[in-house]
């Protein structure tokens, strides 16, 4: 199935859902504003995509003390359907649906897929509270949405591997959104959307599809620059010691080298 055909399918389902999701991304934008989508798309074509995964040989292991998970973005390596998917998102009538959602204008889609693309978590893979990253790759526009397509058949709560969202800090309660089959999220994110993802407890793969959103001015009018900021969990203050230090440092390189020392080869190289 190609992304227009794909596309066809999240117009219809978002545009039914459209007056409760625009009512749940409204009583949320004051902290982290979010919504979620359940049977998003046709359950067997979720099922192609999932079963479309590559293995874990075949994408880039991230495992140190931010995060353990697998990631790919160089999407013309693997199974056409994945592609199709998360391009699919990208399509112009998708974009101005969210855009009108969210009352977010002049939203621009990441055809380079900048920390974007697919996403693989097993047994005791985690990612920290963190901030994302708040502009794209060439730090022109600012990174507004974060949108996450959950694919795992039979995925549910006692599996882990779910979405956090901290709106009012470490030291407070998160928002747990559970990373069930056939659902799409979306969450805003600016220098308060803080978020992370539990520990996977099941032996199955949770896999998901990630596409960003950018816009060329900030959500927040108090946004600043800011490299991808992690954070220990609240039960572990020597681990968020050591990412309070790692950020410091990297943000102060920042001032120096505006795109870093070296490329973040995480993003999609076309020819």
């Amino acid at each position: 199935m190609k992304r227009q055909e794909i596309a066809n399918y999240i117009i219809e389902k978002v545009t039914i859902e459209k007056d409760v999701i625009i009512a749940m991304y409204q009583n949320t934008k004051q902290d982290i504003g979010f919504f979620y989508i359940d049977n998003l798309l046709p359950e067997e074509l979720v099922i192609q995509i999932y079963n479309a995964f590559p293995s874990p040989s075949e994408m880039t292991l991230k495992k140190s003390i931010r995060e353990y998970k697998y990631v790919a973005a160089q999407m013309n390596l693997y199974n056409p359907i994945l592609e199709e998917i998360i391009y699919a998102f990208q399509d112009l009538r998708v974009v101005n649906l969210i855009s009108e959602i969210c009352n977010c204008t002049h939203l621009f889609p990441d055809d380079k897929l900048y920390a974007g693309g697919i996403s693989m978590m097993g047994k005791d893979h985690y990612l920290n509270p963190h901030l994302d990253n708040s502009h794209d790759k060439d730090r022109n526009l600012w990174r507004v949405f974060n949108l996450l397509f959950y694919v795992s058949p039979n995925w549910n709560s006692p599996n882990g591997g779910h979405l956090e969202l901290w709106p009012n800090g470490l030291n407070e309660n998160s928002i747990v959104i559970e990373s069930k089959f056939n659902r799409l999220v979306l969450m805003a994110t600016h220098n308060k959307s803080t978020h992370s993802v539990t520990k996977v407890n099941s032996e199955n793969a949770r896999c998901c599809v990630s596409n960003y959103y950018f816009s060329e001015k900030p959500l927040l009018e108090s946004d600043t620059f800011h490299v991808t900021s992690f954070r220990g969990r609240p039960e572990n203050k020597f681990s968020d010691f050591l990412l309070k230090t790692d950020t410091f440092l990297r943000m102060n390189l920042r001032k120096v080298f505006k795109k870093g020392i070296k490329e973040n080869p995480h993003y999609y190289k076309k020819e």
